[in-house]
């Protein structure tokens, strides 16, 4: 961390972060005042404190970067109140910026050269698929995150499959708990699918009524053994008494150590049992809400269930292809394991060094390992652990910590191995499917699911408001993807974590959504999918008996041009309703008046189901009621909100340092791609570059088949909070929204206008419409009239635009 020097010292200035990554500027440590500022390049940003009883306070900046010299600031130090301290921070600068950027150079031309002939057949040819694949490999669609579902995964039902083994012993010790022992017993006896002979280990629980309980609840059943401990020995050595009259009564079967706040559900036994058919397996384990490296939805992580819940999810498990829900596990966890009769005979006692519990199981599934024995967890069996029963958390964590001390030590790579069974999680798909039933067993009310794509942009941007929105509620939500590498992917977002899966299969998507019984299905975005006409067909299957919504982010619904552009300088009639058409029967060949008929059928079906169409602007309101009005009715008209960016200390006047030229500024917001007005980005550039009287500033990217020249700049991925002082650092004057079509909602303008600068768009859709009602703040250029085509040249000569292009 650098040194500020005795000064800093004085003032108690200490950095604990300084560093630069991914274009930005990260600075942090703690600092003896009420305010400081962050000063880069004579742009800056004030950051309020609020110190603790010593005086200090933690602060924390993370901005856009660029050459220059960076300061730190603490205003008003003088008697008067007047006047600053400051600290000039050892530069990052141009040296560490070009490393960064000779460093991803390689790789970015590597990217572009596999991925020629894509780029050759998405500028040439339209391919979108194509398309989607460079833009992955650049960077602009998320990469492939989650487990590959294969189409048999989930099956219809149930299916009844012969046992592996004729019967089983359960060992089960107890100590204390009666009123949920009693539940678990009762589970046993109603669940048990195979021959059972039950070993009950009553460790002199301190409640009195404990044995009397047992004693009766066990008399006449001549497959229950009661062992009472004349003294408490501990969940170990109570383990060894069962293991040891098992082996001595039965060894030639299973045993399966269960807990006695561990909940079975229907048909259990011969699932667990199932692996054992291979001899090298020595033990299998479910998984369950509390069961470490196998807890459902996230690994590691305990949830408690409501009463029920345990069958509704294990229905789920029932149906998965066990095959397909098995992994192989660094260790088996002891709430409810099947041990394999021939390696319990060879280990036939856990080690009594781990006392009143935890750890034994590893430790005696290393032991197996060693041995050539294997350990599986599987999905198609779901066991509730109602874990601390018997012990209570804190002398749960107490334990965990000193026996998994003793594990390390005696395994040194058993850390290691849970590691990579966590980062590869060959159980995530299994996870997912019970975490859906999870989800739908623990929410009251409708599950909001959300069709959205994968492209990023404002519509994008809202949705992750809105899903952060039902977590701090503690809801569950999930995202149905599209538009990314794989044709469907599935976002599961729970308050314990966010989990995902991936399939080309569209029956696969409907068996796992119809997991949730309760559903709000909300079409928010569908761009991006190689076959969109799939969408009405599956919006309206997940909605029968359910709720749905459409959101116009796009014109999908009306058209397949969801941008109602037919070509990229051109715009296309708004579809004309017609009602219900039939479709002809006499032709494979159908012409595009018979596909527009086959668009306005499928999402016909999912406009008229729909209970409400949500759109975001008069504009909007008038396209989708112009189009259908059949259903006008439903049209509510709900714009967004768009934050004002974060307030900024600009720069003194006449400011010039990091400035590359002067003259105007003109600013352009967001991913510019054909129908955001690529060609116009561009050709305005050239522009520039000819007169030298002015220069455009793109905050964002532009579609990679346009190219913006000097002294014209593109300053890539930005954050909403730093725009203020974006602004600041390329002095932009006003702002062009270059879109080409009739925007459902404008985000970028939005942004634009809460800055406070000029703004002008094309005379089109929402963005026209917002800037009409900002009143002075710009104007609205003469755009194109449907079905007219754009004249880049007609545009640059408009009056409005040319007092700042001339």
């Amino acid at each position: 961390m650098p040194d500020l020097g005795p000064r800093a010292a004085a003032r108690r200035v200490h950095v604990t972060r300084y560093d630069f990554r991914g274009n930005r500027l990260r600075l942090e440590g703690r600092i003896d005042a009420r305010e400081v500022i962050l000063r880069l390049g004579g742009v800056a940003q004030r950051c309020a404190l609020e110190p603790d009883p010593s005086g200090q306070a933690k602060f924390a900046f993370d901005v856009p970067f660029w050459p220059g010299k960076v300061e730190l600031v603490i205003p008003d130090t003088g008697a008067d109140g007047q006047g600053e301290e400051s600290w000039v921070l050892p530069p990052i600068g141009r040296v560490r910026l070009a490393w960064e950027q000779l460093r991803l150079t390689p790789v970015f031309l590597w990217r572009i050269a596999r991925h020629a002939h894509d780029i050759w057949r998405w500028r040439h040819h339209g391919d979108s698929a194509a398309g989607i694949r460079v833009k992955s490999a650049l960077g602009f669609v998320g990469q492939s995150r989650g487990a590959t579902l294969p189409s048999d995964f989930l099956r219809d039902s149930s299916p009844t499959e012969p046992p592996t083994f004729p019967g089983i012993v359960i060992v089960l010790p107890v100590f204390n708990a009666r009123a949920l022992l009693r539940e678990a017993l009762a589970r046993v006896v109603q669940h048990t699918d195979l021959d059972w002979h039950l070993i009950v280990i009553e460790d002199r629980s301190t409640d009195p009524e404990m044995r009397p309980f047992l004693r009766d609840w066990g008399a006449g059943r001549a497959n229950v053994t009661l062992l009472e401990n004349d003294a408490n020995l501990g969940f170990v050595a109570s383990v060894n008494r069962g293991f040891e009259a098992a082996l001595r009564r039965f060894p030639d079967r299973p045993v399966v150590l269960l807990n006695s706040d561990a909940l079975v559900p229907a048909g259990w036994a011969s699932r667990l049992l199932a692996p054992l058919s291979d001899p090298q397996v020595a033990s299998v384990t479910p998984m369950s809400n509390d069961a470490q490296i196998l807890s459902v939805p996230t690994a590691g992580a305990r949830s408690d269930l409501p009463p029920g819940a345990v069958g509704q999810i294990d229905a789920i498990a029932a149906r998965m292809n066990p095959v397909q829900a098995r992994a192989e596990l660094p260790t088996g966890i002891g709430f409810c394991m099947a041990l394999a009769p021939h390696f319990l005979t060879k280990l036939p006692r856990f080690d009594p060094a781990f006392g009143r519990g935890y750890g034994e199981e590893t430790d005696w599934c290393q032991k197996a390992r060693r041995l050539g024995g294997r350990h599986v967890g599987i999905g198609s069996l779901f066991v509730e652990h109602r874990g601390s029963a018997s012990f209570g958390a804190a002398a749960r964590r107490k334990l965990l910590d000193a026996n998994q001390a003793k594990i390390e030590r005696r395994y040194p790579s058993y850390p290691r191995a849970v590691d990579r069974f966590l980062a590869s999680d060959p159980l995530a798909a299994p996870r997912f499917a019970l975490a859906l039933a999870r989800a739908g067993a623990l929410q009251g009310e409708p599950i909001k699911l959300w069709l959205g794509h994968s492209l990023g942009g404002g519509a994008e941007m809202w949705l992750r408001k809105e899903i952060a929105s039902e977590l701090r509620a503690g809801r569950r939500c999930v995202v149905l993807r599209v538009g990314g590498p794989v044709r469907w992917s599935i976002e599961l977002h729970d308050p314990l974590g966010l989990s995902t899966v991936e399939t080309s299969d569209r029956a696969v998507v409907l068996s796992l959504l119809k997991l949730l019984p309760d559903r709000h299905v909300i079409y928010s975005c569908g761009v991006g999918h190689p076959s969109p006409l799939e969408i009405p067909a599956l919006l309206t299957e997940l909605s029968a008996g359910q709720r749905l919504d459409i959101l116009f982010h796009d014109y999908l619904p009306l058209s397949e041009a969801y941008t109602l552009l037919r070509a990229p300088n051109s715009l296309r009639e708004i579809p004309e309703y017609i009602g219900p058409r039939a479709k002809s029967r006499k032709s494979s060949r159908r012409s595009s008046t018979d596909e527009l008929s086959d668009w306005e059928s499928a999402w016909g079906t999912a406009l008229t189901s729909a209970t409400r169409l949500q759109v975001f602007s008069r504009s909007s309101a008038e396209i989708v009621a112009s189009a259908r009005p059949d259903c006008a009715h439903k049209i509510d008209c709900k714009p967004h909100h768009v934050a004002r960016p974060a307030a900024l200390i600009h720069a003194p006047p006449g400011h010039q340092e990091g400035s590359p030229t002067a003259g105007s500024v003109l600013g352009v917001l967001g991913h510019i791609s054909v129908h955001k007005g690529a060609a116009v980005v561009e050709a305005l550039g050239e522009t520039f570059a000819a007169n030298g009287r002015a220069r455009l500033v793109l905050l964002g990217s532009l579609d990679p088949r346009f190219h913006l020249g000097a002294p014209n700049h593109v300053h890539g991925p930005f954050e909403p909070l730093d725009l203020q002082m974006l602004v600041a650092r390329y002095e932009i004057e006003r702002w062009l929204i270059p879109s080409l079509w009739p925007e459902t909602f404008s985000f970028t303008t939005h942004e634009a206008l809460a800055t406070g600068l000029p703004v002008y768009c094309f005379d089109l859709g929402a963005q026209a419409e917002a800037v009409r009602a900002a009143g002075a703040q710009g104007d609205v250029l003469p755009g194109p009239r449907w079905p007219s085509d754009i004249d880049i040249d007609r545009l640059l000569g408009a009056p409005a635009m040319q007092r700042w292009v001339a």
